[in-house]
């Protein structure tokens, strides 16, 4: 796995707080959903929101920002939590191979890209096959079971 980083700036931070916070009341703003996951060093519950995408009855989470702390730790555990607080329930979590992350991060891009433009390693939904599959390794893309 390629490792890249696109840390948040202040005004996406405080935007992700306020979807954070209305993912785990239990209101979905465009598919986001609220994921927990346990650091890996501290043991602490970790809350972010995440896109859920479905693709033949099968979920998936999609980490654009690349090899972040929640993928980091998701990757370590093998489990995480989904779902607003009153309902939150314990799936496994597989990462995707980079073969078959193109056809993901292909439909990924014509769902989200207007809300993740400029975080994933300058894909946009008309970037072509080898674009996507040179950028692929640097994007985590989990199953969940």
């Amino acid at each position: 796995m390629t490792v890249r980083y696109d840390e948040p700036n202040r005004v996406a931070r405080a935007t992700n707080a306020l979807f954070r916070w209305l993912a785990e009341a239990g209101v979905s703003v465009a598919g986001t959903h609220a994921l927990r996951v346990r650091g890996r060093t501290t043991g602490k519950l970790r809350v972010v929101v995440i896109n859920l995408m479905t693709v033949d009855g099968h979920d998936f989470v999609v980490s654009p920002r690349g090899n972040t702390q929640w993928a980091r730790n998701a990757r370590a555990a093998g489990e995480v939590e989904m779902g607003p607080r009153w309902r939150r329930r314990t799936v496994r979590i597989t990462e995707i191979g980079d073969d078959a992350k193109p056809e993901l991060l292909r439909r990924y891009l014509d769902r989200w890209f207007w809300e993740v433009k400029g975080h994933v390693g300058g894909l946009t939904p008309d970037s072509s096959d080898e674009q996507i599959r040179a950028v692929a390794p640097s994007i985590p893309i989990f199953e969940l079971r």
